[in-house]
């Protein structure tokens, strides 16, 4: 399957003209809109976005992922094989923590340009027709490059896990860069002066308070019980977060 990761909006025109040129060129092969309200202009939360949740999906699968504030711009267009999986996208960062994170990645940068290319639209133009061929079972037309500070974008000076709001849901769930693994299940989250303890479900604290927890993805994520974190606790994509030692 080809799925979309990007920044478009689920309103206009774009998610339904990359879907065409997939349709087009990749016959057969089904699409999945996996989201389109990804950090906007934001290639850094988008990436541990990405990581996280390219891993619910099985080998072969291919990642067509559009966070591009550079369009039409001296960055690189990559294809990206990881653990089984593929990523295409813009060399950015947007790919960068999906490959560490899967070790033993491999990096095409790809020259292949089509004879109509507008400056604002590689998601349909550039990416969609890359992620067709791949989609199809042949190799990205490029070439295999080592992976390093200077590939993959500035992926390389970010951490592993980053402590900060990646994503804010309907519900204003504030999904965080931080692995649920790295941390123990006794610590605590700090914003300002509140201090988060961890609970493993919503019905585990009452009604109105803030907790985090390890969601369906893996990721440590900020909620309130039947309230909006991102609402009470004045949060958005970008906001910092302290991993405090233990819950007080």
């Amino acid at each position: 399957m080809i799925v979309l990761f990007t920044d478009f909006g689920w309103g206009g025109p774009y998610a339904g003209q990359v879907r065409a040129v997939l349709a087009q060129a990749a016959p057969g092969v089904p699409v999945i809109d996996l989201m389109h309200d990804a950090p906007a202009f934001a290639p850094q939360p988008a990436a541990y976005l990405l990581a996280a949740l390219a891993r619910e999906f099985p080998e072969g699968t291919v990642f067509l992922a559009v966070v591009d504030p550079g369009v039409g711009g001296t960055r690189a267009v990559i294809a990206v094989s990881a653990a089984g999986r593929w990523f295409v996208g813009p060399d950015n960062g947007l790919l960068g923590i999906a490959a560490r994170h899967a070790g033993g990645a491999r990096v095409w940068e790809v020259d292949w340009r089509p004879a109509r290319l507008s400056a604002s639209f590689h998601g349909r133009d550039l990416f969609a027709p890359i992620a067709a061929r791949i989609g199809r079972g042949a190799a990205p037309a490029g070439r295999e490059r080592t992976p390093g500070p200077g590939l993959l974008g500035p992926a390389a000076d970010w951490p592993d896990d980053l402590p900060q709001v990646i994503y804010c849901d309907r519900f204003g769930n504030a999904t965080t860069g931080l692995r649920a693994t790295a941390l123990p299940p006794d610590a605590a989250i700090g914003l300002g002066d509140r201090r988060l303890a961890h609970a493993r479900t919503f019905s585990e604290v009452p009604a109105g308070t803030p907790f985090w927890y390890e969601n369906a993805n893996g990721l440590v994520e900020i909620a309130v019980n039947r309230g909006s974190a991102a609402e009470d606790l004045d949060l958005a994509v970008g906001s910092g977060i302290v991993v405090l030692p233990r819950a007080g």
